[in-house]
C-alpha cells in the first residue's frame, strides 16, 4: 500500500505510476450532430444526455452552439415541419380578378388530423400563431 500523507519526514516512494490513457476522444461530426439534436427534444436535460453518451455537458452546449452557427447539420426529425405546396380547390382563370372583399378569404390549414380555419384577412403573425398553436398541441 503506497503512503499518501503529507508528512515530509518520510521518505518517497521509489515507485512513479505513469497513466498512458488514450488521449482525447475524437467525435465524429455526424454523432456529434446526434448526440447535440437528442439534447434539443422537448424535456431532455443536456447533463443527462451527457452522461448517456459517455461525455462531458460542455462538449454538448459547444456542440449545440455549433449547430446554432451553421457549423454543425443537425439530423432532420421526424417531427420537423417542413414547407408544404399550396393547393387550392378552385382554380381561377389567369385573367379572373379575385374578389377585392377581405372578408371573403378563409384560410384552411389541416396539420396531423386537426384542421382550422382562419377568416378574413388574416394577417402573418396571426398565422403563424396558429402554426405554433398547432406545433405545440400535436407534440405532446
Amino acid at each position: 500500500m503506497d503512503d499518501h500523507s503529507d508528512d515530509i519526514r518520510r521518505p518517497l516512494s521509489p515507485r512513479i505510476e505513469v497513466f498512458a490513457g488514450a488521449g482525447r476522444k475524437r467525435w465524429p461530426d455526424d454523432l456529434k450532430a446526434q448526440i447535440a439534436a437528442e439534447s434539443l427534444e422537448p424535456g431532455a436535460v443536456v447533463t443527462d444526455v451527457a452522461r448517456r453518451h459517455g461525455c462531458r455537458p460542455q462538449q454538448v452546449h459547444d456542440w449545440r452552439r455549433r449547430a446554432r452557427l451553421g457549423q454543425l447539420v443537425l439530423p432532420a426529425s421526424a417531427d420537423t415541419l417542413s414547407f408544404v405546396p399550396v393547393v387550392s380547390e378552385l382554380a381561377l382563370p389567369a385573367a379572373a380578378e379575385p374578389s377585392g372583399s377581405p372578408e371573403a378569404a378563409i384560410v384552411t390549414v389541416e396539420f396531423q388530423g386537426a384542421r382550422v380555419e382562419v377568416r378574413g384577412a388574416p394577417g402573418l403573425a396571426a398565422l403563424s400563431d396558429v402554426f405554433i398553436a398547432l406545433r405545440w398541441t400535436r407534440s405532446c
